[in-house]
């Protein structure tokens, strides 16, 4: 047996799938004006305060330009509000809406659905070695980005 090929298969059809799913189970007749990238975003900007453009940006690894066009979207939508800093004008900070709090929590729902699922049929040892392969392939997925922008 392949262990590898197996795997690889699974990868790409969980990623297939997580994004189908991800989007029917989001995108409902509230949300229908969305899109997952949207979600993603909302995801990333959070509900704990607001965070300045840059941060959000570099957390998603798309440029200030190419976030600025989708946040001018979810403002328009009413998902996000925009305010400037105190001290310096020019920064900034972009926080969730009301309905942009409940997408959050739609979307935090479906993590926590997704990865329950999963880790309620392993027991603590295969847990860990799950935890132990997902830390490796993020490290390997972390350190191809980076060889990119240098590369750029």
């Amino acid at each position: 047996m392949d262990e590898r090929k197996d795997v690889d298969a699974m990868l790409v059809q969980l990623f297939g799938d997580m994004m189908e799913w991800e989007e029917k189970s989001l995108i409902t007749e509230e949300f229908r004006d969305i899109t997952n990238n949207d979600m993603h975003i909302i995801d990333v900007i959070g509900i704990e305060k607001a965070k300045n453009m840059s941060t959000i940006a570099r957390q998603l690894k798309v440029t200030t330009g190419t976030l600025t066009i989708a946040v001018n979207n979810l403002l328009k939508k009413g998902y996000v509000e925009r305010t400037r800093g105190q001290r310096d004008k020019r920064v900034v900070f972009i926080s969730l809406s009301e309905k942009g709090k409940r997408a959050y929590r739609r979307h935090e729902h479906f993590h926590y659905q997704m990865v329950d699922q999963m880790l309620k049929c392993l027991n603590e040892e295969e847990t860990n070695a799950l935890i132990k392969g997902l830390r490796a392939l993020c490290s390997f997925m972390n350190d191809k980005v980076t060889e990119e922008d240098y590369e750029r």
